[in-house]
């Protein structure tokens, strides 16, 4: 299904005279007009109201989740274009508006922003993990579940071998406040969890009877310490000059996804900002829906 096919129908129809606009009269180029259209798609299914009733306040929420998402800031910035160039449209048109367009802000632009990798940075940091014993079969499964799922560092660690539905490519993450949240496991990622699971986890449980899934060289749960110093040192040996911490990983997720057109709501969801509790997320969150916009857009899918 077209993504346009997912808004209301009066959104659509005005959406559609906006990019004929853009086209005709702009004389737009079609790599340009698609990216306005995506932006808005975005924009327009996040409010789910009629565009023109949107006020300026809620223009600014949409902004800030986007950078609470760890979206990068010159993309923040290119949304707000479209979405300010569509309410000068209809402004034109004389269609009433609920904002002005000098009410939505302007975007300030940050040269360097060191919490979120690009796609190939992030994957210099994964290809380059050495998987040649069992510490490095487990920080491969590590560094590679944190960037498929985008979890944080607690919900990481204190994940237990239960927590993975093999068979689904889904992981149960258990986030703040006891709410659980179900996220789909890229297919190259899941692999190398399988991988330490099978030929590394017993070398490193030894006698210990456990169910969490990592565990540190003495047979006992990782601690978030660990997996910091893990990543400082391999950062630091393939000459990453950004600063990288967990919640890299975690921006980079939200950012690498949103960057290809997912759905924003979608990533809210993946990343747990949603306060759907855990029954809810059993029974009104369409699991399929949300794996197959994970498959899609995420770089490891």
């Amino acid at each position: 299904m077209n993504k346009i096919d997912e808004l209301d129908a009066h959104n659509k129809a005005i959406l559609n005279s906006f990019c004929y606009h853009l086209q005709v009269e702009k004389g737009l180029s079609e790599n340009t007009l698609e990216s306005y259209k995506r932006d808005l798609i975005d924009f327009l299914s996040f409010h789910e109201k009629k565009c023109e009733t949107i006020t300026a306040k809620e223009i600014i929420d949409y902004l800030v989740n986007l950078q609470s998402l760890g979206l990068l800031t010159s993309s923040i910035a290119r949304k707000r274009s479209a979405i300010k160039a569509f309410f000068v449209f209809l402004s034109e048109e004389e269609i009433p508006i609920a904002t002005k367009t000098t009410d939505i802000p302007k975007i300030k632009y940050q040269h360097h922003i060191p919490d979120v990798l690009s796609v190939r940075e992030m994957m210099k940091f994964l290809n380059s993990l050495p998987s040649d014993s069992a510490l490095g079969m487990r920080n491969k499964a590590i560094f590679e579940l944190l960037y498929a799922t985008g979890m944080r560092i607690s919900e990481l660690i204190n994940l237990t071998l239960h927590d993975v539905l093999w068979d689904d490519a889904v992981v149960k993450i258990s986030g703040k406040g006891g709410k659980q949240r179900l996220v789909p496991i890229a297919y190259q990622s899941l692999q190398f969890v399988i991988d330490y699971v099978e030929q590394a986890r017993d070398i490193l449980k030894k006698e210990k009877q456990t169910a969490v899934l990592f565990l540190n060289r003495s047979g006992n749960k990782l601690s978030r310490m660990g997996v910091w110093k893990i990543i400082d040192n391999h950062a630091l040996k393939i000459g990453l000059k950004k600063h990288v911490s967990p919640h890299t990983f975690r921006h980079s997720f939200a950012t690498h996804l949103l960057e290809a057109g997912a759905n924003l709501r979608v990533v809210q969801i993946l990343l747990g900002h949603s306060s759907i509790n855990t029954t809810q997320i059993y029974t009104n969150i369409d699991k399929g829906f949300l794996i197959k916009e994970h498959r899609l857009y995420h770089p490891r899918g």
